[in-house]
């Protein structure tokens, strides 16, 4: 019987606190993940559409982060999968000053990583602007959900891998497949302003997350053996947001902007976006 041709799995369950390096790496990157408002007014009338996007780089955690060591052996995690998050939107509007959002990244491939993710928003909106006039004023109550994956080469990317130490990380030659889930559930409330005579409509909001990542390893090594980790957090964290951004309209249907979205404790980034109104 030739034992070195069967493999072994280790399916172990590593449960870390949030402010281990383990623990804020998931934050890290599950926060980002948010669907934010993508247009803050005026609201969409009952039954108009707006199909959109938004982009924006792929923030990189600072080198201390990547130092794991609780779950696993010390090493530098590989991070940096996509230099990029891109995701399509739609947006339509409901009766009662609601507004229904939603987006959906289908599994291709982009760089290193390939995402499955999928986020829904509802919100109510209230046009202020009788009561504070010349301005405009929107005020927008959101609740918002993202679930998913994301996988890729986290533990052991082809740079990575080594033939020469069993006991060593990363024995094997081919890259690990891990998986990454970023569940999140959260609200936030948001002020638009549009000055008189202005396009321009400038906005900024507060909010919360709930957030419940998980990340599984998925790599075989050279003898076989298969590692299926699970790392989870030991609490869930309520994390704090901030969100302000600006929104131009052009030619009555379109609408550009740029948004910065915070979590002050984890990250900040930088999200640009587009939109074309069916109606």
């Amino acid at each position: 019987m030739m034992m070195g041709t069967l493999a072994t799995t280790a399916g172990a369950q590593c449960k870390v606190a949030a402010n281990s390096h383990e623990g804020r790496l998931l934050v890290f990157y599950a926060v980002p993940l948010a669907l934010t408002a993508a247009t803050v007014s005026p609201e969409l009338v009952p039954g108009a559409v707006r199909l959109g996007f938004e982009a924006g780089p792929v923030p990189k955690p600072r080198r201390e982060l990547q130092q794991t060591g609780e779950c696993f052996f010390a090493k530098s995690e590989n991070t940096s999968l996509s230099p990029v998050f891109a995701r399509p939107r739609i947006s339509v509007g409901l009766p009662g000053s609601l507004l229904l959002e939603a987006s959906y990244l289908p599994p291709l491939k982009i760089a290193d990583a390939r995402a499955n993710l999928g986020s829904v928003a509802i919100s109510h909106s209230r046009n202020l602007s009788r009561l504070v006039r010349p301005t405009a004023v929107f005020i927008t109550v959101r609740a918002n959900a993202t679930v998913g994956t994301v996988q890729g080469p986290i533990t052991c990317p082809r740079r990575a891998l080594q033939t020469t130490n069993p006991a060593a990380p990363c024995y094997g030659t081919k890259p690990s497949n891990d998986k990454f889930e970023p569940r999140m559930y959260g609200g936030d409330a948001i002020v638009a302003l549009q000055p008189s005579g202005s396009h321009l409509t400038l906005y900024g909001g507060i909010g919360a997350q709930k957030i419940y990542p998980t990340f599984e390893v998925g790599f075989t090594d050279g003898s076989g053996k298969v590692d299926r980790t699970r790392v989870e957090l030991l609490r869930s964290p309520t994390r704090m947001s901030l969100t302000t951004g600006v929104s131009v309209p052009f030619r009555s249907i379109f609408d550009f902007g740029a948004q910065l979205y915070s979590v002050p404790q984890d990250v900040t980034t930088l999200r640009v976006s587009g939109g074309m109104r069916l109606r």
